[in-house]
This record gives C-alpha cells, structure tokens and sequence, in this order.
C-alpha cells in the first residue's frame, strides 16, 4: 500500500488543468452548467469553497442529497490560478509551525482573499481517514479570478454521485469503486507546500 502523507492534495488533474468540486442548488448548478462559467444567481460577495476530493465533496452534501446541495459540479481550473491561490491562502486555523505568533495569523487572514483547511479525508463509506483533505475558500479577488479567469469547464457530475451511492445501498463495494475518479498525489511547488502546511 502507497504511504499516505498527513497533508497532501490528491485530485483529478491534467498538464494544464485540476478538477475541484462544488455543490449547489439547481438554479445555481443550472445556470453555471448553461454558461459554462458560474453567474447569477451565483454571489461572488460570498466567499466560495473547492475541493479537490471527490469523496470528501461527497461527505459534505451526503451524497448530492443535502437540501441547498442537490447537483455536483466538476470544476475544471487552470492550475496556474489553483497554484496562484494556494500562494495566497492563509489557514483558518492558528498553526504555531506555520505563524510566529497568533496576532500575525490573524492579521494575515484578514488581508488574504484564501484560507486553507484540512480535515479528514473520507472513505469510500465517508469514514474518517487518518489523514487530511484539502479546502480551499475564495472570496475577493480570488473569486473573480476563479470565475472569470481560471474556470476551464464546468461538467454535472450528480448522475455519477447517485450511481455509486446505489451501488453502496445495494452491497457492491467494487462497482460503486469503479466509478470513483481517478485521484492523484498533486505535485505543490516546494513554496506552495510550505505555505498551507502541505505534508
């Protein structure tokens, strides 16, 4: 079995491109699918979370079953602007590895349009794993950029969440497997790793 580090991000991802997953009701999910980039009624004043891990994006809206979270969308992005953000982020928890005090964490997180959190990566059955998966919150100017800049392509990918959770409600571990993303270690610049605890 491969060595799992604590902190690490695994995705989908190409040369060009990392695929990070949102969650929303269907006027906003629709709209977003219509256009192929998100506009209204998306709100950019709010700050916006990706995630790069499916299952984890699985666990938060239960399985595109929570009220408000309906439809599952594939978000493709430039991993210059994915790269870009994680320059930026600050985490939205104290790390005394990461600050030199507690005032210079919070003076950083008001400035920073991305904050980072880590929380434990899911199963298959969305359990707790031992290690961590990545979010990241947009809000700013990291927003816009996310929308008007880094978007590459937006797919539904719903369909695909109902399937493998069927496949769970009927004892089929393996093909409800199969039908999980192919997830990769993500390779962070050194700078980028260093800056979100990466490791």
């Amino acid at each position: 079995m491969a060595i799992v580090n604590y902190r690490e991000v695994r995705a989908v991802y190409t040369d060009t491109a990392i695929t990070v997953y949102q969650a929303y009701a269907t006027p906003i999910a629709g709209a977003a699918l219509r256009a192929g980039r998100f506009v209204a009624p998306f709100k950019r004043e709010r700050m916006t979370w990706i995630k790069p891990s499916f299952l984890w994006m699985m666990y938060r809206c239960g399985w595109a079953t929570k009220p408000g979270q309906e439809h599952v969308l594939a978000v493709s992005i430039a991993r210059d602007g994915f790269e870009w953000a994680l320059r930026q982020a600050v985490l939205s928890h104290y790390d005394r590895d990461l600050h030199a005090d507690h005032a210079q964490w919070s003076r950083e997180l008001k400035r920073s349009p991305v904050r980072v959190q880590w929380d434990p990566e899911r199963s298959l059955r969305l359990g707790e794993l031992p290690y961590r998966s990545l979010q990241v919150g947009l809000s700013g100017e990291a927003v816009n950029r996310y929308v008007d800049e880094w978007t590459v392509e937006i797919t539904d990918v719903t369909a695909q969440a109902r399937e493998i959770r069927q496949r769970l409600d009927n004892g089929d571990e393996p093909g409800a497997a199969a039908l999980l993303p192919e997830e990769r270690v993500y390779p962070l610049p050194a700078d980028v790793a260093e800056r979100i605890g990466a490791g």
